[in-house]
């Protein structure tokens, strides 16, 4: 199924190499979400046809859920969101909202007021959130 999604994904990208615009992104995000699209469209078309017989066992064990798919895009383009913000604004965020930390301490540790590293964690969100709507995702953040 993994074979299948990426070659669509290149049949896809190929028909509609036209309507790439590099102003808007990396070619790498624009494949990201023609891919996240072939993956929904796969699950949506698995959800009403019945299954595919495992003739030879092929493939037993490898998790190829919605899910998976899902959690692996996911990450996928969260990072590709994280490269395009700059390097301040992702470590604050990275700092406060991934690792955990407050914001005293990380502007303890940076030499900077908390009242910077607050705005550049509401800045990088906001980054973030026109980055992911790029990326395809009707509601980001």
């Amino acid at each position: 199924m993994a074979e299948e999604a990426v070659q669509e994904t290149f049949v896809r990208a190929w028909q509609a190499a036209g309507r790439f615009d590099d102003s808007l992104g990396s070619l790498r995000t624009w494949l990201f979400a023609i891919l996240r699209n072939v993956v929904i469209d796969s699950s949506r078309a698995r959800a009403i046809r019945p299954g595919l017989a495992d003739g030879d066992g092929a493939g037993a064990g490898v998790d190829l859920t919605d899910d998976a798919f899902d959690r692996m895009l996911t990450a996928w383009q969260v990072e590709e969101a994280l490269r395009m913000l700059s390097d301040e604004h992702r470590s604050a965020l990275v700092e406060v909202h991934y690792l955990g930390r407050t914001y005293a301490d990380v502007a303890e540790e940076r030499g900077v007021p908390v009242g910077t590293i607050k705005s550049r964690v509401f800045y990088a969100l906001k980054a973030m959130r026109l980055a992911l709507e790029e990326l395809g995702w009707p509601d980001a953040l």
